[in-house]
C-alpha cells in the first residue's frame, strides 16, 4: 500500500496520464482524417483512431512510463490492447449508465468515465502488463 503513495509511483501516473492525453490527440486526429478526408464510415473510422492511439500509447507507455525491458514484446502489447478494450467496454456502461439510466449530463458522464477508466488502466498496467 506505501508504494501508491510513492514519489516514483506518482511519477509513472503523471506520466501515464500525459501519455493518454497525447493517446485523445491521436485518436480524434486520425478518426478526424479517416472520416472527412478520406470519407471511411465514421465507425470504421474511429474504429482506426482508437487502435492507432491505442498502439502510439502502448509504445510511449512501455519507454517512457514503465521503461519495460520484456523482450516478449508481442505479449505484453497484447495485454495492453485488451486492458484498453476493456476500459473501452467500461466507459461506454458508465456513460450509458449515468447519461441514460439515470440521466446525468453527458459530459459530466464522460468525466466520470474516464476518472474511473484511467486508474483502471493505470493500476493494471503496472501490476500486469508491465511488470
Amino acid at each position: 500500500m506505501e508504494e501508491f503513495f510513492s514519489t516514483s509511483f506518482l511519477l509513472k501516473f503523471i506520466k501515464f496520464g500525459i501519455v493518454g492525453f497525447s493517446g485523445v490527440i491521436v485518436d480524434f486526429s486520425i478518426t478526424f482524417i479517416c472520416k472527412e478526408y478520406l470519407r471511411i464510415q465514421k465507425y470504421i473510422a474511429n474504429g482506426i483512431g482508437f487502435t492507432i492511439a491505442a498502439s502510439t500509447n502502448y509504445f510511449l507507455n512501455r519507454v517512457w512510463t514503465f521503461e519495460s525491458t520484456n523482450p516478449n514484446i508481442l505479449m505484453e502489447f497484447s495485454r495492453f490492447f485488451i486492458i484498453a478494450l476493456i476500459g473501452l467496454g467500461i466507459n461506454t456502461a458508465i456513460v450509458w449508465a449515468m447519461s441514460g439510466k439515470m440521466r446525468v449530463n453527458f459530459y459530466l458522464s464522460k468525466v466520470v468515465a474516464t476518472i474511473v477508466v484511467t486508474a483502471w488502466n493505470f493500476l493494471i498496467n503496472a501490476y500486469y502488463t508491465f511488470v
